[in-house]
């Protein structure tokens, strides 16, 4: 789509990254040195930024409320991750942060080149369009997502030397929001690239792909922190702590839909507490 517009439309993307650059590294980093570096390394550099801010923002905030501020209330006190189990999981996903953050400096790289099917407006499709290309475009996510994750298990190469990194953590003394990104760097991108492939498939608005991609990190946050918030039909904690413990059930990401699809959706209880 964008390339059909030829290089004054695609000029706008690269614009547009170019005043995502401006703003956080002009912000950050000291000096001008960054100004001269390629402008895909740049995006990488700004990615990094602020995959590493949201990850600790969100992470922090998060156990500050359910393990200190709102301690018991959400979770018993032997359920409670200690402070080791929580930093090696901070380190895990540190060291993977660069390798991760690639993958949006790669579909940005993409999308100002014209090879996918990015718009840059709303307006260009109208709402009512915008809406239904969103909405096929999550369910390709959802699908796409359920598979990967359910062949990193099923596969056993890739559950040893992969996604076993992730599985470290599974009791709800261990899980904790910090254990949403702590996998190994390519098991993490092989999970997120369906939101890629999607720019290909499906008309996508640009920013709302950058947006999307980078909730994922306050999302894996969410359904490791052991708290069932019994939203039907919505895959959070309580359905994912299942998956930590039987390894074999509810594989899915932010609904149970692929999972009841498929076979492998189990109900939960109330794991921590009855209510």
């Amino acid at each position: 789509m964008a390339a059909a517009h030829g290089g004054d439309y695609l000029g706008r993307f690269v614009a547009e990254t170019e005043w995502y650059n401006e703003v956080v590294l002009s912000a950050v980093a000291p000096g001008n040195w960054w100004r001269g570096l390629p402008h895909p390394v740049q995006s990488w550099i700004r990615n990094c930024v602020g995959g590493y801010l949201l990850y600790y923002i969100s992470g922090f905030l998060w156990c500050f409320v359910i393990y200190y501020w709102k301690r018991h209330a959400y979770i018993p006190k032997d359920s409670i991750p200690t402070n080791e189990a929580m930093r090696k999981q901070i380190i895990v996903a540190s060291k993977a942060m660069p390798l991760y953050c690639a993958l949006p400096t790669l579909s940005e790289y993409m999308i100002e080149s014209g090879w996918t099917r990015s718009f840059f407006n709303i307006s260009e499709v109208g709402v009512p369009m915008y809406l239904i290309n969103l909405a096929l475009y999550l369910t390709f996510v959802e699908f796409g997502i359920y598979w990967m994750h359910r062949e990193l298990h099923d596969i056993k190469p890739l559950y040893k030397y992969l996604h076993a990194t992730h599985h470290i953590y599974n009791k709800e003394n261990t899980l904790s929001p910090f254990a949403g990104l702590a996998f190994h760097p390519v098991d993490g991108i092989l999970q997120a690239i369906p939101h890629v492939f999607a720019l290909f498939i499906f008309p996508t608005h640009f920013r709302t792909h950058i947006a999307l991609l980078f909730l994922e990190a306050v999302w894996t946050a969410n359904i490791h922190d052991c708290i069932h918030g019994k939203i039907w039909p919505v895959m959070g904690a309580g359905y994912h702590t299942i998956h930590h413990t039987t390894y074999r059930h509810n594989y899915g990401h932010y609904t149970i839909w692929m999972d009841w699809m498929f076979g492998t959706l189990r109900e939960p209880v109330d794991i921590l507490k009855n209510e």
